[in-house]
C-alpha cells in the first residue's frame, strides 16, 4: 500500500521501533500518527524482529534515554529512580551467581558492553572510525572525592575556601559586599558538595533571570572542570556516584516551587517581597534535617522582613514561647565579621569589601571606590550598612511589591518588530552627567482609567555620545505606539531632545525647578502606594535608584534631591521612570491628558 511519507522518514520509525523508543516518542520527533506507526508495526510484524535484550542492558539504554532528554521534567527523574532501582536488584542478583561457565559468559558481555562507544564518530563519507567512547550529558559517575575538591578549590580566594568548612552548619546568613564573587561561590559550592554528598539543590531568587545565574555557573564548572555538558531546564538531574541529583533554578513565586526537597540557596533576600512567604517555602524545601539553608544578600533597610532573620528577633519570638530555648544575644561586629554560631544555631558572618581583600581579593581598587561614591552609598554597597531611609522618598518594601518574578506581560513579544503591536506607550530619558548613566525606559500605558503602568524596556548608556542616544531613542519610536517622550533637557541632554523632537515633534522638554521635581515625585508616589505600576524583579536596582531620591529643606521649601554615585547614578532610571510617568497629569485619576511640562521654566 503507498505511503504518503518518504522512505527516510518511514526507515527512520522503523529504527526506532526496533530500538525500543515508546511509540508516543516516535509520533512527537516524527510527526508521524501514532495510529500509522501502530499499523505500519503490524504490517511489517516489527515485533517479530525485535532482539531479545538483555535486562540490565535495557535499563542503561533506557535511563541514557531520559537523562539525554532536552527537556528533562520531574515524571522523567522518578523514572530514572525507578530504572536505577531496578537496575541495581539486577546487577546485585547476577553478582550473587556462582563461579561457572554461566558467570563467565556474563563478564564477558558485561565487559564488552562497557567497551562499547556511546556515540559512533563518523567522517564525511559516512563510515565508522576506530570506536571511542564518549562523554555522556548528565552523567558525573566515577569521579572521585580527591578530584572534585581539587578542582572546587582551584582560582578560590581565601575568604571563599574558610567557607567550605562551614558548610553543614543547618541555616546560614552572609551579609556582604557587592561584587565579591558570592552568587558564584555559592554556586560552586553546591555543584561540589552535589557530587559529594548526593544532595538536591534548590535555588531561589527574586526572578528566574537571577535564579539561572547559579545555572550558567554550574554548567560552566562541569565543563571546565570535567569536561561534560549539563542539559535541561529550571529543573537538571545529573547522575552522580550517589545516584540522581536535580538542581533546581526557582524564582519566588512559590507556585512553580512545590514539590522539590533539597540544599536551598537564597539570593538577595534583603531585596526580595514577601520574604517570610519565600522563607517558609525554603523551609518546606530543606525540612529534612540532612538539608541546609543558605541566605546572603547585601543589606537594604532594618525595616525588611529579612532583618528579622538576620537579627535573631524571629528566634527571640520563638523562644518567648519555649523558655526552654537559649536566650538569644546578637553577635558583636567583630564576632560576625569572622563567622559565628548564634543561640538559634544559625551561622552569620559578614563579609565587606575589607575582608574580601584581606582574604586576598585583588580586584577593587579601594582609592578609586571612595571617589566614586558619597560615603553613605559606599557604606551601604561596599561596607555592609544598613540604609537609612527615614529621608526617602520612597518607601523599600512598596517599591518591592511593584516588583514582579518571572514578569510575562500579556501582549508583549519583545523580540517582533511591534514589540506591544498598537498598545500605546510613554518613553522617559535621563541623560548622562559626570559619572552617571544615561537611562531610557519604555512604559506600557494602561489600557483604561486608573489601569497600571509596565515597564517593558530599558537602555542604559555610558560613555555614548548624544546623538547616539537620540538615535536609539528614534529607533523606539519606530517600533512602538509612541503616545509621549519626556526628555530632561537639563545640560547634555538638550542636544537629544531637539534630535528626537524631529522625529516626534510632540516630544516633552522637561526642565527642572523644585516645582517640576516636587510635581514629578508627586506623581510617582501616588503610582507606587496605589499599586499602579509594574517592572521585572530582575531590575533590582529601581528600587535602590528610587531609595535614593532624599527630601531636603530649603528654607520652607521641601524639593528632592538625588545623591549620585557609580552605582545608581543620579538615580537615573527612577528619573527617567517619572519622566515617562509624566503623561499623566498629577491630578488625574489614570486618564493621560494633554502634559504641561513644556511650560517649565528651568530654576534660575
Amino acid at each position: 500500500m503507498p505511503r504518503k511519507y518518504s522512505d527516510e522518514t518511514f526507515n527512520n520509525v522503523k529504527s526506532q521501533y526496533l530500538r525500543r523508543v515508546k511509540v508516543p516518542d516516535i509520533a512527537r520527533e516524527t510527526k508521524v500518527p501514532k495510529r500509522t506507526i501502530y499499523e505500519w508495526a503490524k504490517s511489517g510484524q516489527w515485533d517479530d524482529l525485535l532482539p531479545v535484550e538483555d535486562l540490565v542492558d535495557a535499563f542503561r539504554r533506557k535511563i541514557k534515554a531520559l537523562i539525554d532528554k532536552p527537556d528533562f521534567t520531574e515524571g522523567d527523574a522518578n523514572a530514572v529512580a525507578r530504572l536505577q532501582e531496578l537496575l541495581h536488584k539486577e546487577e546485585r542478583h547476577r553478582h550473587a551467581i556462582p563461579t561457572g561457565s554461566a558467570a563467565v559468559i556474563l563478564q564477558g558481555a558485561q565487559q564488552r558492553q562497557a567497551a562499547l562507544p556511546l556515540d559512533d564518530e563518523r567522517v564525511a563519507d559516512g563510515k565508522r572510525r576506530s570506536r571511542k567512547k564518549g562523554k555522556v550529558k548528565n552523567d558525573f559517575r566515577g569521579i572521585d572525592a580527591d578530584t572534585v575538591l581539587a578542582k572546587f578549590k582551584e582560582g578560590m580566594f581565601g575568604y571563599q575556601l574558610r567557607e567550605w568548612e562551614q558548610r553543614e552548619h543547618r541555616e546560614r546568613f552572609y551579609l556582604k559586599s557587592r561584587q565579591i564573587g558570592w552568587t558564584f561561590y555559592c554556586a560552586r559550592e553546591a555543584f561540589a558538595d552535589a557530587l559529594l554528598t548526593g544532595r538536591n539543590k534548590a535555588f531561589l531568587s527574586a526572578s528566574k533571570a537571577q535564579s539561572r545565574l547559579f545555572k550558567r555557573y554550574i554548567t560552566a564548572f562541569a565543563l571546565e572542570w570535567f569536561d561534560i555538558e549539563i542539559k535541561g531546564g529550571d529543573e537538571v538531574s545529573i547522575m552522580t556516584d550517589h545516584g540522581l541529583v536535580t538542581f533546581w533554578f526557582l524564582s519566588t513565586n512559590s507556585n512553580t516551587a512545590q514539590g522539590p526537597s533539597g540544599d536551598v540557596y537564597l539570593d538577595e533576600v534583603f531585596w526580595i517581597r514577601d520574604f517570610k512567604k519565600l522563607k517558609d517555602l525554603a523551609g518546606a524545601i530543606a525540612s529534612h534535617k540532612h538539608y541546609r539553608k543558605v541566605y546572603f544578600s547585601t543589606p537594604s533597610t532594618k525595616s525588611h522582613d529579612a532583618y528579622r532573620l538576620w537579627s535573631g528577633e524571629d528566634y527571640k519570638k520563638i523562644q518567648a514561647a519555649r523558655p526552654e530555648f537559649a536566650p538569644f544575644d546578637m553577635p558583636t561586629d567583630k564576632e560576625l565579621h569572622q563567622g559565628v554560631v548564634g543561640a538559634d544555631l544559625m551561622y552569620r558572618r559578614i563579609i565587606d569589601i575589607d575582608d574580601a581583600m584581606a582574604g586576598g581579593c585583588d580586584l577593587f581598587d579601594m582609592d578609586q571606590l571612595l571617589r566614586e561614591n558619597l560615603p553613605e552609598i559606599f557604606d551601604q554597597l561596599y561596607k555592609c550598612k544598613f540604609i537609612d531611609d527615614t529621608g526617602s522618598a520612597f518607601n523599600l518594601l512598596t517599591l518591592l511589591k511593584c516588583a514582579v518574578s518571572d514578569a510575562r506581560w500579556p501582549g508583549f513579544k519583545p523580540h517582533e518588530d511591534r514589540p506591544f503591536g498598537e498598545r500605546p506607550v510613554a518613553i522617559g530619558y535621563d541623560p548622562a552627567r559626570t559619572r552617571d548613566t544615561a537611562e531610557v525606559v519604555v512604559l506600557g500605558m494602561p489600557a483604561k482609567p486608573g489601569g497600571r503602568f509596565i515597564v517593558l524596556e530599558r537602555l542604559s548608556f555610558v560613555g555614548k555620545s548624544w546623538e547616539y542616544q537620540a538615535e536609539q531613542i528614534e529607533k523606539l519610536i519606530g517600533r512602538y505606539n509612541v503616545q509621549h517622550v519626556g526628555i530632561d533637557c537639563t545640560g547634555p541632554g538638550n542636544g537629544v531632545f531637539e534630535q528626537v523632537q524631529k522625529a516626534f515633534p510632540r516630544a516633552v522638554p522637561i526642565h527642572y525647578s523644585v516645582d517640576v521635581k516636587t510635581r514629578l515625585v508627586l506623581k510617582a508616589q501616588s503610582i507606587i502606594d496605589g499599586g499602579r505600576i509594574q517592572w521585572s524583579a530582575e531590575f533590582n536596582d529601581i528600587p535602590m535608584a528610587f531609595m535614593a531620591i532624599k527630601r531636603e529643606c530649603r528654607g520652607n521649601v521641601i524639593s528632592f534631591v538625588a545623591a549620585r554615585d557609580k552605582n545608581i547614578g543620579h538615580a537615573d532610571v527612577a528619573w527617567s521612570i517619572m519622566h515617562a510617568l509624566a503623561v499623566e497629569q498629577l491630578t488625574s485619576n489614570g486618564r493621560s491628558k494633554s502634559s504641561t511640562w513644556a511650560t517649565q521654566k528651568e530654576a534660575a
